[in-house]
């Protein structure tokens, strides 16, 4: 891998670093039993982790034809964010090669950001409890600004600037990360592997990779 040194590479987390639906869903299994439903279907809501903790209740509970006012739903929610901030790393674990690759990134001299909508106070201590925290400038969830994926703003600001210092690059798995790359007017690179609902090779993404550690090669691809 070349030098690296005039690149910013932002990374989605959920889907793309780190396989976090084991937990959100064993989480999403102890609030759904306080309305005395069974264990959802995991592939099924798995389909969801990347829409939020009120959306992947709403379908677990259309799965079971429950139905809850949005009083008990705000209840659930609040309930589903606390039991998660308790405990975000008993199942998640990075994706094959994220580590290797992070650090030979680093070594080459690239600037590493993490753009996630998962709320920032979120984000970073799940980071740390990886012990992934060294691989990253910056650490910006959807708390930590106005205007999050899939607007540009949230690449910029995880890059800490526009492009005019360095060549960025977004990495992530779903639609909002491709997006925010086009009217950021940066490349994107989608992980088929993630959590979109979309096909990958459907989300217009420069690159479509099976797995992380063919990322050095089309980093290498799109700046040279």
């Amino acid at each position: 891998m070349k030098n690296l040194q005039n690149i910013s590479i932002c990374f989605d987390l959920d889907g793309t670093l780190i396989d976090t639906a084991p937990d959100l869903i064993r989480v999403l299994n102890d609030v759904i039993a306080l309305e005395n439903l069974p264990k959802t279907n995991f592939k099924e809501a798995r389909k969801n982790v990347g829409y939020g903790a009120r959306k992947l209740i709403i379908e677990a509970l259309r799965r079971e034809k429950k139905e809850v006012n949005s009083c008990r739903l705000d209840q659930l929610q609040e309930i589903f964010m606390h039991l998660y901030a308790k405990n975000m790393c008993l199942l998640s674990k990075p994706y094959p090669g994220v580590r290797g690759v992070l650090n030979s990134l680093k070594q080459k001299g690239a600037e590493l950001s993490i753009c996630t909508n998962k709320p920032g106070y979120l984000a970073r201590p799940l980071i740390k409890d990886l012990s992934l925290s060294k691989f990253f400038i910056r650490i910006v969830g959807s708390d930590d600004l106005i205007r999050n994926k899939p607007y540009p703003d949230h690449i910029w600001t995880a890059a800490g600037h526009r492009g005019t210092k360095k060549k960025i690059i977004m990495v992530g798995d779903s639609l909002p990360d491709v997006i925010s790359a086009h009217k950021a007017r940066v490349p994107s690179i989608v992980m088929q592997y993630g959590y979109s609902t979309i096909p990958a090779r459907r989300l217009g993404g420069d690159y479509v990779l099976q797995h992380f550690k063919e990322l050095p090669l089309a980093i290498n691809k799109l700046i040279y």
